[in-house]
């Protein structure tokens, strides 16, 4: 219980912006109205403004009629309890669950543009991991960015797990093919891959993540296991075309929200679930490496209406 109420404490602030947006003008629309076609689209309209997106907003829309029909709610001062309701039940507990590899090693690709937090969140893994008492190894493969290899370098110094990299410059795939040798020498349980940071919309950058995605694949049977995209939770809507992008290049597993403490747009949240069927597995709550939670859909929808 004393950690529901951390993470509702650091969700809560983290999500100001989508709930002043979202909540405010939600309760000031609802209360007293009767539900009809006016209140329904009035609704749509905010829920696409808090970044829910317009497939989600059309679809709670829907199931809102759907539940008036069928004389589920009432009248609109019921709608909040409602969309609380619905919205827990988004994420089924096995998709955010991390897939260990049944023996051995197990891979994870960590994959973002540039900006988002990813080299950080790696780092909140490894010790996320590492306080469940599994040994760690870190590859730096982001060796475009000569600072994002030292930075994960200082990060694996303080959280105290292996690390191996090239020299700068070398070959990212090259350096996830070594990783993999060394963490089985080891003895590692997990090796988390930190890919190069990359837009998008760059074809030729996108190719090469799908090399190093190809070379894990080709090392150890059934990799990576998982592949991570960190998003900024900042970014709204523009989430949705890079998960999109990404996914069809390495076949994203799991989201890691990064930046969930600051002006975050949370609604993109629902939009992701709701339009890539892609869950959101962890949550990046501060810049300390601890500041790291599985996302709770429990948590998240509490805080969001708060």
């Amino acid at each position: 219980m004393a950690l529901f109420r951390k993470t509702i404490q650091h969700l809560t602030g983290g999500l100001a912006r989508t709930r002043k947006k979202l909540i405010g003008s939600l309760r000031s629309l609802l209360v007293g109205r009767k539900i009809d076609d006016d209140l329904l689209d009035e609704l749509e309209e905010q829920l696409i403004l808090a970044d829910i997106g317009v497939t989600t907003a059309m679809r709670i829309r829907e199931d809102l009629q759907n539940a008036y029909k069928e004389k589920k709610l009432q009248s609109g001062d019921e709608v909040i309890d409602f969309l609380k309701s619905e919205m827990k039940q988004y994420w089924p507990e096995a998709d955010r669950s991390i897939h260990f590899a049944e023996t051995g090693l197990t891979v994870i690709l960590v994959a973002g543009v540039n900006g988002t937090g990813k080299t950080t969140s790696v780092a909140k893994l490894a010790h996320l991991f590492k306080s469940e008492g599994k040994k760690v190894c870190l590859a730096a493969a982001d060796t475009f960015r000569a600072a994002a290899v030292e930075q994960l370098t200082i990060w694996a110094e303080r959280i105290g797990v292996d690390i191996i990299k090239g020299s700068r410059g070398s070959d990212p795939a090259a350096v996830a093919f070594d990783a993999c040798d060394a963490a089985i020498a080891r003895g590692a349980d997990v090796l988390l891959v930190d890919t190069a940071g990359r837009l998008h919309t760059q074809d030729n950058l996108m190719r090469e993540l799908g090399k190093i995605r190809n070379v894990v694949a080709r090392k150890i049977s059934n990799a990576p296991h998982e592949v991570l995209l960190v998003l900024d939770a900042t970014t709204g809507q523009n989430a949705i075309s890079q998960a999109k992008v990404f996914t069809d290049t390495i076949d994203v597993t799991g989201i890691f929200l990064a930046k969930l403490d600051g002006t975050a747009r949370g609604g993109i949240v629902v939009a992701i679930r709701d339009e890539l069927s892609l869950p959101v597995k962890f949550v990046g709550i501060g810049e300390k490496y601890e500041d790291v939670e599985p996302f709770d859909p429990e948590s998240f929808v509490e805080a969001l209406f708060s």
